[in-house]
């Protein structure tokens, strides 16, 4: 095939897992809707509802685990295409549910499908990279938080208007039919592993995977302390009102998004390592600012400005993970994507524990410093960056 087949190949591939990701996003943004009606629904106190959601990280963080094997063994895009497929599915599987237990049951599922894909996807796009010899991973990010903004905007009108179940039917159906048109172009490899190099469920050996999943930890950390905490630190600590405080992570996401579809291109020019050591010394400056700000709307603008900077950092690390040598994208990436998730899906309730005692300032502060380590770790991220890669045929 000539170069230029070889590229239109990969175009097709882009904007298939960019449709991959909105897809993702538009699901998981669905479900915040359906919180409250599951509270109702199920006539559960929000502590037993914090623990479903909790299952629901859980079912996450072992699926993202075990995925990089089934992606070394049958390669990201066919892995893909399958679990795209059933994760559709998922938050109607929770909107059926009709006690406690079946739910129970449900989230682990829905959040294992949904942390599935997620591996899924960023390690198709790192495929798809290579073929390109460009960066794409910001955006496809970018596409997620898109996602995300459509299935969350749209959700409580659909429920309101047509109820919890409904609403689920809608939205695996529009899922679905996403899916169905990405599907036939979702970039595959040339071929997966044979039965005799197919690879046993191990930990890589390579300490670099690591460090860069701690590099993605620190970034997502502070990310999962500003959608769950700023609005109360804004309300509870520089007495804004409800209203205001809301517009902290508004403000933090809707930055963070429109950063994410610039990313790419400044990343392009300037190289990962350049790129992420800006966006950290960004990031790290808006929390630190954040922590110390004696006003709201300042506290605001400096959350804005964190978002500036961590909108590529997670991307890029992502990158980084997939490209490492002697270890399998799949692998490499399910490492990172757990680590890195678990500053989300863990670490608020702790950051929540410890502000108890000494107050969100403080905190804000503390995570300054994580973003900080991210700057001096930056170099690691060298291996995001590469040539394109046209495979034969």
């Amino acid at each position: 095939m000539t170069d230029q087949g070889h590229k239109d190949i990969a175009v097709r591939g882009r904007w298939a897992v960019a449709a991959m990701f909105f897809v993702n996003g538009f699901i998981t943004g669905s479900w915040a809707p359906q919180i409250p009606t599951l509270l109702v629904r199920l006539e559960i106190s929000k502590f037993t509802l914090g623990l479903l959601i909790l299952l629901f990280g859980a079912g996450a963080v072992v699926a993202m685990s075990w995925c990089g094997h089934f992606i070394a063994r049958y390669g990201s895009g066919v892995t893909l295409k399958r679990i795209s497929v059933g994760t559709s599915f998922g938050l109607l599987l929770v909107a059926i549910a009709p006690d406690v237990t079946l739910a129970a049951v449900a989230m682990v599922i829905f959040g294992g499908l949904i942390g599935a894909m997620d591996v899924a996807m960023n390690t198709n796009a790192v495929v798809v990279e290579r073929r390109l010899g460009r960066a794409i991973m910001s955006s496809s990010h970018g596409f997620w938080s898109l996602g995300g903004f459509v299935g969350g905007g749209l959700g409580g009108m659909g429920i309101q208007t047509f109820g919890h179940l409904a609403h689920a039917v809608i939205i695996t159906i529009v899922a679905l039919a996403g899916v169905s048109l990405a599907m036939r172009h979702v970039v595959t490899e040339n071929r997966p592993a044979t039965a005799q190099e197919r690879p046993r469920f191990t930990l890589p050996r390579n300490p670099l995977i690591y460090l860069i999943g701690v590099m993605a930890l620190f970034s997502m950390t502070p990310e999962g302390a500003v959608l769950d905490w700023a609005a109360i630190y804004l309300q509870q600590e520089l007495g804004a009102d409800l209203a205001t405080a809301s517009l902290a992570f508004a403000a933090f996401s809707g930055v963070m998004a429109c950063m994410r579809f610039a990313g790419d291109s400044v990343r392009n020019r300037f190289g990962a390592v350049t790129t992420l050591r800006a966006c950290a010394l960004l990031a790290c400056a808006g929390m630190l600012g954040a922590g110390l700000s004696p006003l709201p709307w300042m506290a605001i603008a400096c959350f804005a400005l964190c978002g500036v900077g961590i909108a590529n950092m997670v991307p890029i690390a992502f990158s980084a993970a997939g490209n490492q040598q002697g270890i399998p994208s799949g692998i490499g990436m399910s490492v990172v994507t757990t680590m890195g998730y678990c500053g989300i899906l863990v670490a608020p309730s702790a950051i929540g524990f410890i502000a108890e005692h000494i107050g969100f300032g403080p905190v804000f502060i503390g995570l300054s410093g994580l973003l900080f380590i991210v700057f001096l770790m930056s170099g690691l991220a060298h291996r995001a960056d590469y040539t394109a890669d046209h495979p034969g045929e």
